[in-house]
């Protein structure tokens, strides 16, 4: 059985017992999370697509613990006219564990 559901403005294939990692999610580690934006269930073959989501369907999880992802470098430079400009960017993730799922 597997779903697939929205969070942050992406959407992940999730499993029971899996962890994923998403964009933080405001809840504090340990602390339940229910996800409702359900677009797909598969339950042994029998699929459901919605439209968008899934009435009545949600994903149960667990907030397991807040991280940072890789430090991206942004680096702007036009030639010939002395314009450098190097930032960096570190993504705020949280990693969930999918406890159950319900259509």
């Amino acid at each position: 059985m597997y779903a697939v559901v929205q969070t942050g403005g992406k959407q992940y294939k999730v499993t029971e017992g899996t962890t994923i990692e998403v964009n933080r999610v405001g809840d504090e580690a340990g602390s339940a999370l229910t996800l409702d934006n359900v677009l797909l269930v598969n339950q042994d073959g029998s699929v459901k697509i919605g439209t968008p989501t899934i009435e009545g369907a949600k994903v149960e999880a667990e907030v397991v613990k807040h991280t940072r992802g890789k430090k991206l470098v942004i680096w702007k430079m036009k030639r010939r006219k002395g314009y450098r400009n190097k930032n960096g960017h570190r993504q705020d993730l949280s990693l969930i564990k999918i406890n159950k799922i319900s259509a």
